[in-house]
């Protein structure tokens, strides 16, 4: 009688039905921040005219998952992740409807808005460290490169076609354009709900403020993981190119609104294109290595776009930096979640959560700060440089990430 060899798990992501849902869900989801992200800036705008309050969008949604960092992060480590992420979009669906429910009233506060900003930035805390979490329990450890890449490409897919499509459909009518971002969470939770349940973990320890802190302390203990998580937060905060767009239109490349969506679109142009690549030619050695090599890239690709002077050098440049962004987001958070242990990986993806939205955030006050001292120029051509900084850096302060060989086990 002859036996069959067993056959290896795929590598690629879409050979299993739950990651497929849970990349519908990603794609849906994203699809509907950004056309509900344009609408509720317009809608603020149009009722109140005040730009001040335009910053404070940001600041409501963020607010939230830094100060529920403990709570979040140990709520994705005990209960159904699945689950969780069923339930924050139920919250998210009902913010749509409080939204549509505003423009139709016809209201001149937008005290509601902000309210419901920070229900949805509550939600949103919760859905991260969730749905970070659960990528890791619907493929194999050979697969989870593959899907960071292609789960990556729906989000940058979406926020290519995102904001083009809420400023389209809020200008035919604000109700059709919260409408459709509700109908997208509705069909988001149905993707959620049809995921396969993943096995249940128990969790023996008692929920204390030790348990809560698990996070950081197996950040501030593992080499990897932190010049992982704190590479990304210093070199995005050295970034923020992308802020001062609108003052590089209108000043220095001589543009218009036209052009504006052009450079906004390259980024994730550049992101999608090698994402494409990186499911058919994935990263086999010397990982650790490429990964400084692309945040150099990036930080060099920044400089390139602050000395342009032109949109049809700007345009490739900003791509190139949404290339090289792609690879190193790729690497680092395969890295990040194979080596992070399942009963911890809530917590500590919580805290990157954070990292990263601090990072987006600080980065935008960054330069719009160092812009107003210096100019916009010198603003960008300097957080290049520090990005380059940054890489060289913390190649020699984290060996262990440098010599990092493979994505798909612990290997030095």
């Amino acid at each position: 009688m002859s036996t069959q060899a067993p056959t290896d798990p795929s590598r690629i992501a879409f050979s299993y039905i739950g990651f497929r849902f849970f990349w519908l869900t990603t794609l849906l989801v994203s699809f509907a921040v950004q056309i509900m992200s344009v609408s509720i800036a317009w809608q603020i705008y149009d009722v109140t005219g005040n730009v001040f309050l335009l910053g404070l969008v940001g600041l409501s949604l963020f607010l939230p998952a830094l100060l529920l960092i403990l709570l979040t992060g140990l709520t994705a480590d005990r209960f159904n992740r699945r689950v969780i992420m069923a339930i924050c979009l139920g919250v998210e669906l009902l913010c749509a409807l409080g939204f549509l429910s505003f423009v139709n009233a016809g209201a001149h506060e937008v005290w509601p808005i902000f309210g419901l900003l920070v229900v949805l930035g509550t939600a949103r805390a919760f859905w991260n460290p969730a749905a970070q979490s659960l990528a890791p329990n619907l493929v194999p450890p050979e697969a989870l490169s593959n899907a960071i890449t292609v789960n990556a490409s729906a989000w940058q897919f979406a926020s290519i076609m995102g904001p083009a499509a809420g400023g389209l459909l809020y200008g035919i009518a604000p109700t059709l354009a919260f409408g459709t971002g509700a109908v997208l969470l509705l069909i988001a939770i149905v993707c959620v709900l049809l995921i396969p349940r993943p096995a249940r973990r128990e969790s023996q320890q008692a929920t204390s403020l030790h348990t809560m802190l698990a996070g950081f302390r197996y950040i501030f203990s593992n080499k990897v993981v932190l010049g992982a998580i704190s590479l990304d937060m210093f070199a995005v905060l050295m970034g923020g190119a992308v802020a001062l767009l609108p003052v590089y239109v209108k000043d220095i490349l001589h543009a218009g609104p036209e052009e504006l969506g052009l450079l906004r679109a390259a980024p994730g142009i550049g992101a999608i294109a090698v994402a494409l690549v990186l499911t058919r030619f994935p990263i086999r050695n010397h990982a650790g290595k490429i990964l400084f090599v692309f945040v150099g890239l990036f930080g060099a690709f920044t400089v390139l776009f602050g000395l342009s002077t032109t949109v049809w050098v700007s345009i490739p440049a900003l791509a190139l930096i949404g290339a090289a962004d792609m690879v190193s987001v790729t690497i680092r958070e395969t890295i990040m979640q194979l080596w992070t242990p399942e009963e911890v990986r809530g917590r500590v993806n919580a805290v990157n959560s954070v990292f990263i939205g601090a990072s987006n955030e600080l980065g935008e006050f960054r330069a719009g700060t160092v812009a107003h001292f210096i100019g916009p120029v010198a603003a960008v051509v300097v957080g290049g440089v520090g990005a380059v900084a940054v890489a060289v850096l913390w190649s020699r302060a984290f060996p262990e990430l440098r010599n990092q060989r493979t994505l798909d086990k612990k290997m030095a």
